[in-house]
């Protein structure tokens, strides 16, 4: 099928070569491995031969152990890292994207601010973004899609990227205020959303039916060329769920989806943007 998985975190329990940012112990790690020859154990049966990985949370600013993985496997990785953006963010981004960094993971809580892109450091990250065809990849909630409307306004040109759905129904409930202010950030061209992460959200349980609305939803308000599936691996494969569950909600689950679309969905959209030379 050669579909493109767009969100996937890889780390390795060799803590000596590849430490832990401070605050983190090896009791975080949580499977204790998730390597890449562990993803490609669910991957490759469910015919993903590429993967966009993210930088995982308990290395912190340093993503030498994803960059060592795409440099091991160029044909199948490119990277999200994440980086301080209050050190130097553009000559990090410069350095990064020639090593397969396509993007950069935001966060409101990376920063302390009264509007989670309020430092300048983010002005700076969002400039250079145009430039460079760099992605801004964000992991929010709803609250948090007014402040990245107001960058989005000021740097339409910017990639962007939010990450699982904006996270809609985390807490169990799909609320359609949630769902439509989503959407309304379809008004900006350059930003895409990210399909995936279903264990995580409505009722939790696969097939994930539940949760057709709002991707239908979101998909028609961005339109199919800006949506990508993620299965958000390792967390997809927990109790309960499996890498095949995500891949069958886009397969068998997004039944309005014509074959062509649903290629844009599984690999396309991906392709163009993480994986086409820059």
């Amino acid at each position: 099928m050669n579909s493109i998985d767009a969100h996937v975190h890889v780390w390795t329990p060799d803590t000596a070569h590849y430490p832990l940012a401070a605050g983190y112990k090896k009791e975080d790690m949580k499977p204790p491995s998730f390597t890449p020859q562990d993803l490609f154990k669910h991957s490759k049966p469910a015919g993903v031969t590429r993967v966009n990985l993210i930088q995982m949370s308990f290395y912190g600013f340093d993503n030498s152990y994803m960059l060592d993985m795409i440099k091991l496997y160029p044909e199948v990785f490119v990277g999200t890292a994440v980086i301080d953006p209050q050190a130097e963010p553009v000559k990090r981004m410069r350095e990064l994207a020639p090593k397969g960094v396509r993007a950069f993971r935001i966060l409101p809580k990376l920063v302390k601010a009264e509007k989670w892109l309020e430092p300048e450091g983010y002005t700076a990250m969002f400039t250079e973004g145009a430039k460079a065809d760099q992605a801004m990849s964000c992991l929010i909630n709803p609250a948090d899609l007014p402040e990245l409307d107001r960058m989005c306004a000021k740097h339409p040109d910017t990639p962007v990227i939010i990450d699982h759905l904006c996270r809609i129904g985390g807490d169990g409930t799909i609320r359609d205020a949630e769902v439509t202010t989503l959407c309304e950030m379809a008004k900006y061209k350059r930003v895409m959303v990210k399909i995936g992460a279903f264990y995580a959200f409505g009722a939790k349980k696969p097939p994930y039916t539940d949760l057709v609305p709002l991707a239908k939803s979101v998909i028609k308000a961005f339109g199919v060329k800006r949506c990508m599936w993620e299965s958000d691996c390792p967390f997809q494969v927990g109790p309960g769920h499996t890498y095949q569950d995500s891949v069958d909600f886009a397969t068998k689950q997004l039944d309005f989806l014509t074959a062509d679309e649903r290629d844009w969905l599984l690999r396309r959209t991906a392709e163009e943007f993480f994986f086409k030379k820059k």
